[in-house]
């Protein structure tokens, strides 16, 4: 099934641990130690001891030491350092990618196409935008004085990444806190932190000072909460579940911290009658299978309008079933495994369950023969489910879309936004006014027209409603990660000013 020398090899690689502190990589003191598993075997691949509290003190220390000579530094030396950084990056771009394939089951391709690509375009474009942080321009808006606005870093942020995309997840943290000028403690999912070191040390390769980027790899009670109510982080940015999501909030706010959340998705897809349909199929398959359907802004719940619902669902069907499972490090691969049997064992659930109220149409099985030792599931289509069931609802979080058909155009938008969630949408139509309708009423922070997962760097990332708020990516991230701060100068060199005789005196 696999060649074992393309595989990474971590265990060798992180021999001095997986907490990355002041420069240097560290072990955890916890006194708990934990497996990173292959979830293309079930094999153990790296065992490291958890970062506990004290662990978390060191980094913060650190990164609060580091803080006042990064954030004094001009724009201009920030933004040299990062475009070393990426280049470092790129230099080890194929190592990033059989590590990221090995930690998460990732197929090779999308790990070299799409991850380590997007995560050195993104260091590029932060170090290119770390000299873009000016505020408003000086004016007298008083009259008797000069105003401007400073832009500021916070301090240090403590964040939190999810393990579904370990490298992206991790630049999009570092890149727009380091490039405003603050210092970072990352703690990065225990199932998955090789990539996020790997970044740490590519940073201190780059020249980016030590203390500046620095990793706990812990538990989220204690290492995660641990961070997050921390007296010296001046800021909390966590991407995962919009349950712990709340959790998050509950701990930042008894410290008055600045808080970004990007929180689970449930993506609607929404095909109307006049769509193109066979860029709707292969739109809706690529979009609901990117990562094994791992991605919260991945296509989930796709309504589409009556006259194209019976060949739309055959046409995913046929398409799903020419995926190619497989080995995550075989170029052919097209769908590896989810990241852990118990992530497996979840989605299996929520299809098991549908059964008894919707038609599993492609899928809905665990492969065997070699396959079986993995973590893997088969891409899944399901027909029919109302629209207050747990699979149109819930985010199931693996390679499973649902399909429900609509007949009105008011009907397809008020499903689309019937959901908690509100982080990504597409619309699918040849009519400009009706795709320009969908754009204005469906209620997510991005809606594509007839495509569906694409990203880039200038563009921000976040969502509405219970998906949390904040964005990623592009200089609008700059606004979670900077203070703004007025400055008022006084032009009339008079002692006793016209406002005074509020307080004292008359005219």
């Amino acid at each position: 099934m696999h060649n074992p020398g393309h595989r990474f090899l971590a265990q060798d690689r992180f021999a001095d641990g997986a907490q990355f502190i002041a420069g240097r990589p560290a072990k955890g003191t916890s006194g708990q130690s934990h497996a990173v598993v292959d979830p293309a075997t079930g094999d153990a691949v790296y065992t490291y001891e958890l970062a506990g509290p004290g662990d978390v003190d060191a980094a913060v220390a650190a990164a609060r030491d580091a803080f006042p000579g990064w954030s004094s530094t001009t724009p201009g030396e920030r933004s040299d350092a990062m475009h070393r950084f990426a280049a470092v990056l790129a230099d080890r771009a194929d190592e990033f990618a059989r590590a990221e394939s090995l930690q998460c089951g990732k197929p090779i391709k999308l790990t070299r196409e799409f991850d380590v690509p997007g995560t050195i375009d993104n260091t590029a474009f932060f170090a290119g935008a770390a000299r873009h942080l000016q505020g408003q321009s000086a004016g007298e808006y008083s009259g008797d004085h000069t105003s401007y606005v400073r832009r500021e870093p916070i301090g240090v942020v403590g964040s939190i990444a999810p393990w579904n995309y370990p490298l992206q997840m991790a630049a999009w943290k570092v890149l727009p806190a380091i490039a405003a000028g603050n210092t970072i403690v990352l703690k990065p999912a225990e199932l998955t932190p090789l990539t996020s070191l790997m970044f740490a040390e590519a940073a201190i390769e780059a020249g980016i000072p030590d203390g500046v980027v620095n990793i706990v790899t812990g538990a989220g009670r204690d290492a995660g909460e641990h961070l997050v109510g921390h007296p010296d982080v001046a800021m909390t940015s966590f991407t995962g579940s919009t349950g712990v999501g709340k959790r998050v909030a509950e701990i930042a706010t008894a410290t008055v911290k600045r808080l970004h959340l990007e929180l689970g998705g449930k993506a609607p897809f929404v095909v109307f009658d006049d769509a193109d349909l066979e860029a709707a199929v292969h739109g809706a398959v690529a979009g609901s299978l990117i990562n094994t359907g791992q991605d919260c802004t991945a296509a989930t719940r796709a309504y589409v309008q009556r006259p194209l619902y019976d060949a739309f669902v055959s046409g995913v069907a046929d398409l799903m079933d020419t995926v190619r499972v497989g080995d995550p490090f075989d170029s052919a691969t097209d769908l590896g495994p989810l990241v852990s049997h118990a992530q497996r064992d979840r989605v299996a659930g929520f299809v098991e369950r549908a059964r008894s109220y919707a038609r599993v149409v492609a899928g809905g099985t665990v492969p065997g023969g070699d396959l079986a030792r993995g973590a893997y599931y088969r891409p899944t289509l399901i027909a029919d489910a109302p629209q207050h069931s747990e699979v149109v609802q819930s985010e199931i979080f693996g390679p499973v879309l649902v399909v429900v058909p609509f007949d009105s155009d008011d009907e397809g938008i008020r499903l689309a936004n019937d959901i908690p969630y509100g982080l990504a949408a597409s619309a699918w139509s040849r009519d400009v006014y009706r795709a320009n309708r969908a754009t204005r009423e469906i209620k997510a922070g991005c809606v594509w027209i007839n495509d569906h997962i694409p990203i880039i760097s200038e563009m921000p990332h976040g969502g509405y409603k219970a998906s949390g708020f904040g964005k990623d990516m592009s200089t609008y991230s700059f606004e979670e990660y900077t203070q703004i701060k007025h400055v008022m100068f006084d032009n009339t060199a008079v002692a006793r000013k016209d406002w005074h005789r509020t307080i004292f005196g008359d005219r």
